[in-house]
């Protein structure tokens, strides 16, 4: 089981990201835009650095739905391995039998 506070700011940090997502895309379009000046460009870079650090969406961590677990995530499934794993066990998955040779 993960702290609640660290489930608790990555919640927060989706939200910022939600947030700030479109003026994030205009931002980034324009300095790829080849027919933008390098005023535009240079605008953009200063904008996109002075948006908050958790509006960029590789801040925000994928954690088990159940315990908040943020590594061995299985994002198919939305859980962690350890999770996954006995959940198959106790036959709680559909379509998910443990193998054995």
């Amino acid at each position: 089981m993960a702290k609640k506070s660290k489930i608790a700011r990555n919640e927060q940090r989706k939200v910022i990201v939600a947030r700030y997502a479109e003026r994030r895309l205009e931002l980034k379009k324009t300095l790829v835009d080849p027919n933008a000046t390098d005023e535009a460009r240079e605008a953009a870079r200063v904008g996109l650095q002075k948006l908050p650090r958790n509006a960029s969406p590789v801040r925000v961590r994928s954690r088990d739905a159940i315990d908040g677990r943020p590594r061995g995530m299985l994002t198919k499934f939305g859980i962690s391995r350890v999770r996954f794993r006995d959940m198959a066990h106790r036959g709680e998955l559909p379509g998910i039998t443990k193998s054995s040779w």
